[in-house]
């Protein structure tokens, strides 16, 4: 491996298991930028200020979706897991922000090995190293995607 082959150069197996792990836990921000906000309340039939009331909040001058604690923990807003038996889905899977849709491959999580298998297991997600073996330039392109997202606090 030459110094700027990263690690996953294999590429890295990840498969949606509808577990809603990610969508949960410690309380938390989910952030999104006006698109993604304009494209969530037209999924939901909303017009956007109606959305941003009803569910976002404001942290530290940038907007997130709103949480609720439930026997799981912080469920985002948009986690539902009564719909489908045995599943928790988002309710705006078709526009849910760039933050949920790059998940796993977010920077600090494929930064190295243990931080992989860190986030594998604290999560825990058991869809990590399952599934779909997505390449090297697939995630990469992913990543690409977060850093054209520097204004937004993640």
């Amino acid at each position: 491996m030459s110094i700027d082959e990263p690690w996953y150069r294999d590429g890295l197996r990840f498969e949606c298991t509808c577990c809603g792990n990610c969508c949960t836990g410690g309380e938390g921000a989910v952030w999104f930028d006006d698109d993604e906000g304009r494209a969530m309340a037209d999924e939901l039939g909303m017009d956007y200020p109606e959305f941003l009331v009803r569910h976002t909040r404001m942290i530290d001058g940038h907007r997130s979706l709103n949480e609720h604690l439930t026997g799981f923990g912080y469920d985002c807003v948009f986690l539902d897991r009564e719909s489908v038996p045995g599943k928790a889905v988002c309710k705006v899977y078709g526009s849910r922000p760039s933050q949920c849709r790059t998940w796993p491959f977010w920077p600090e999580l494929v930064r190295n090995e243990p931080s992989w298998s860190k986030a594998k297991k604290n999560t825990p997600c058991p869809g990590m190293g399952q599934g779909r073996l997505y390449t090297v330039e697939e995630i990469v392109a992913r990543l690409d995607r977060e850093k054209g997202s520097e204004d937004k606090p993640w």
